[in-house]
């Protein structure tokens, strides 16, 4: 079935050449080939792509940012909160395009290739992603792959744009939309002086009825590299416990005394889990809990764009910033 949707003639362009709100991107003429290198090699792209395809988590993001409508993309599997497949920023941004949804990728168990041949795409967007070499082969059999440039999961928003978008052949059009973040980010951040050289730690989900191992996200997550735009730093602890390649570790609660220098911790969670911690001999004694200066995200908005998207940031910006304020308050004022 694949050889013969590979074989099929390319539908008609969908495309919409619409600019971000206010924003009047460059249009240099881009030089073909295009060649890209990546994990699992280099990806060759002949000639001006029309029909993008996205997998796995925000890199649709990019196109519909710079105003280009995929074909297809992975449908939201976390935050959504109307169980449509798509995220709340990336439904305004079609809304301001003009645009019907694309085709969404169930990816529940994993990358639907018959699905993404379907779209007969000009070339295939993953410059954040965990793909294995075997799915990106599998990929490249549909079309050339922008794949991620060192380890799974590790592509920050800053390079998932300028991959993307180079693979769009829209490079300078995305470096434009990094400078428009980044303005946007200063902004959000000018009230907030507390959070200035404040440590935070992103620990992964816990388990309230078993707190006997922690998981946290090494400095190699993206998650963790967003500390760093928002004033935050990441302790000397989790420098030390994060691994080459690996976006996330794990430590025993025995352990856990080894992070008493970070100021705020961040989770996924709600009271239950509050109440976990502060009742748990080895976890409660965590200056971070013990200060009451954690951040509690849950399967919404703002736990979805702590891990930085391109229409993310600056959709839930203030709000986050506004909860990573309160604990870096709660820290100061322990501190004293």
């Amino acid at each position: 079935m694949m050889r013969s949707l590979l074989s099929a003639a390319r539908a008609a362009l969908i495309v919409v050449s619409a600019l971000l709100p206010g924003k009047a991107w460059a249009t240099e003429a881009t030089t073909y080939p295009i060649t890209i290198k990546h994990a699992f090699g280099t990806t060759v792209i002949e000639k001006k792509p029309v029909r993008i395809a996205t997998v796995e988590w925000a890199n649709h993001e990019v196109p519909l940012a710079l105003g280009v409508v995929p074909v297809g993309m992975a449908r939201a599997n976390f935050g959504d909160d109307d169980g449509d497949g798509i995220l709340p920023w990336n439904l305004a941004r079609l809304k301001e395009l003009h645009a019907k949804t694309p085709v969404l990728f169930d990816e529940g168990d994993g990358i639907d290739f018959e699905a993404v041949a379907a779209t007969q795409p000009d070339v295939i967007l993953a410059a954040y992603s965990g793909l294995s070499r075997a799915a990106y082969e599998t990929l490249s059999q549909i079309a050339p792959v922008v794949a991620y440039p060192e380890a799974p999961y590790s592509t920050d928003w800053r390079e998932t744009i300028r991959l993307d978008s180079k693979g769009m052949g829209m490079a300078e059009e995305g470096e434009a939309l990094i400078k428009k973040i980044e303005s946007d980010i200063a902004a959000a951040l000018a009230g907030h002086p507390e959070l200035k050289g404040k440590s935070a730690m992103f620990i992964t989900h816990l388990n309230a009825t078993d707190l006997s191992i922690v998981n946290f996200y090494t400095t190699n997550d993206t998650r963790v590299k967003y500390f760093a735009d928002l004033g935050l730093t990441s302790p000397k602890s989790v420098v030390a416990a994060s691994q080459p390649g690996k976006f996330s570790g794990s430590v025993s609660a025995e352990h856990v005394d080894s992070f008493d220098d970070v100021d705020i911790l961040v989770t996924y969670g709600g009271q239950k889990l509050l109440d976990a911690l502060d009742a748990n001999p080895l976890l409660s004694k965590m200056p971070a809990v013990a200060n009451g200066s954690l951040v509690m995200l849950g399967n919404n908005p703002i736990g979805n764009a702590a891990n930085p998207t391109p229409l993310s940031v600056s959709w839930v910006l203030k709000d986050y910033i506004a909860l990573l304020s309160e604990a870096a308050k709660k820290s100061a004022k322990q501190s004293k």
